[in-house]
């Protein structure tokens, strides 16, 4: 990587993963190879905001060449740390847990879930896909047994920060928070929240304008 992690802007972080859909979807067309303009073009962007992206992470490509579809994939997955599985667990077995549970396109990504966890007692013992949910009593030592990094928290708001305070505590390194409410965490620690409601809001406005 030829900039520090924090130097470099979270849009182009972001956008490595519109690249990487879009270079998966090439390698299975057997594409062997594929210029900036070509990968911009498929997603709206520029040549420039590639070519710009990537040099952030170190050299890729060639002149005359492109990018090579299979190299640059293992590149990006290396970059974001999906080269290697990644154990994550989901914490809240309501509709929204249970869905992301059963959920098939975790693993095919590095993201294998191996822990189940609900604050209801007649949800405990319950399988999912063969994974039996657990009390949040055992929350750290699953989590020190697995080895498990990160976690998807499907609570309500209400409860959203006492349940991210645990699982801080017991070794958590990354949230995804489904709740709408902004968690405070330690710097250490990266949060990324998902508000569907207001996901959809904005895409109203959008639509309505």
């Amino acid at each position: 990587m030829t900039q520090a992690q924090n130097d470099i802007p979270n849009p182009a972080v972001r956008r490595l993963s519109l690249y990487l859909r879009q270079l998966e979807l090439l390698q299975k067309r057997h594409v062997p190879t594929v210029s900036s303009s070509t990968l911009a073009s498929s997603l709206s962007l520029t040549d420039a905001q590639v070519r710009k992206d990537l040099a952030y992470f170190g050299q890729f490509g060639r002149p005359g060449v492109g990018y090579e579809v299979v190299s640059l994939i293992q590149g990006l997955k290396k970059i974001l740390g999906t080269d290697r599985v990644t154990h994550t667990l989901v914490v809240g077995m309501g509709n929204l847990g249970r869905a992301l549970a059963a959920y098939q396109g975790f693993a095919p990504k590095g993201f294998q879930l191996v822990a189940l966890f609900d604050m209801d007692k007649s949800m405990i013992s319950k399988s999912i896909d063969g994974i039996k949910i657990q009390p949040m009593r055992q929350l750290t030592q699953t989590i020190n047994r697995l080895e498990i990094r990160l976690a998807i928290m499907a609570v309500p708001a209400d409860s959203a920060q006492a349940v991210a305070d645990q699982l801080v505590s017991a070794g958590i390194r990354g949230i995804l928070n489904f709740a709408p409410l902004q968690l405070r965490v330690p710097a250490d620690v990266a949060v990324r929240g998902l508000d569907v409601a207001a996901e959809l809001e904005q895409l109203s406005f959008q639509a309505n304008r």
